[in-house]
């Protein structure tokens, strides 16, 4: 047992001599924003939520797509040049249906906006100001292509920034697309979870999801979770037909 210890406390101080701050430099490099975002409250007599769907890379999770447009529900979807690459049809349905669906920038190759730090939850970030200007740019460029209305709002992979990406988002005329309620973290969840954290979203939430993952489980939670809001009352509002804010905004405000 003593061994053990003494083995570990020289691991700890092998790391604590490989750094000159020691874990105060890893607290420091740890540091990002994660932007919150609600929608004005409907009240009592009328809820209200954003749904907003990541569509990272990969395929299209049709549970998802078809509940949305059957049940009429509206959602604002962040779209990748990666993905739009690979699902046509995919796209061809979320155009032909203007009312339901708004197509935000999501980045190129769904890249983290983070410069002071090499990943983020094990995706390798941009680095620099200039490759997260290029992954912002390169999203909107391949939504132009796919002759999409022009975005207003950036999120970038992991929904997390650092603090020049903020500024530079802004300087780009962009809105940082925050959220208040992660519903499937990442699609990661199992779909009882990933309902009844949906199903527990309160007026005014921001939702965040996943509808690019057709294999996994979690998907089947967000259609659970999405017909269990409808059922009670809620209202589904996209993000540019709401007003928001960084803060719970009340009733009526």
């Amino acid at each position: 047992m003593a061994k053990i210890v003494r083995s570990a406390f020289a691991v700890i101080t092998a790391l604590l001599l490989a750094s000159p701050t020691g874990f105060a430099a890893a607290n420091e490099q740890a540091h990002f924003v994660e932007p919150k975002l609600y929608v004005t409250k409907g009240g009592t007599a009328a809820p209200q939520v954003a749904l907003t769907l990541d569509a990272c890379s990969g395929q299209t999770d049709l549970r998802i797509l078809n509940t949305l447009v059957e049940n009429r529900i509206p959602a604002t979807i962040f779209v990748t040049g990666r993905w739009l690459r690979r699902n046509a049809e995919a796209l061809a349905v979320l155009k032909a249906h203007p009312d339901l669906f708004e197509l935000e920038n999501h980045g190129l190759n769904h890249v983290p906006a983070i410069d002071d730090q090499p990943t983020m939850f094990g995706l390798k970030t941009a680095g620099s100001p200039e490759a997260i200007r290029a992954e912002i740019q390169g999203g909107a460029d391949a939504m132009q292509a796919a002759h999409t209305l022009k975005p207003i709002w950036y999120r970038d992979a992991t929904a997390r920034y650092s603090d020049d990406a903020i500024a530079l988002i802004h300087a780009m005329g962009y809105r940082v697309a925050g959220y208040s309620l992660n519903a499937d973290m990442g699609a990661s969840l199992m779909a009882p979870q990933v309902e009844k954290r949906l199903s527990a979203a309160k007026d005014g939430d921001v939702i965040i999801a996943h509808i690019n993952q057709p294999s996994r489980v979690a998907g089947e939670g967000v259609v659970k979770g999405i017909l269990n809001l409808k059922q009670k009352g809620f209202r589904f509002v996209r993000l540019e037909d709401a007003q928001e804010s960084e803060k719970p905004s009340q009733s009526g405000v």
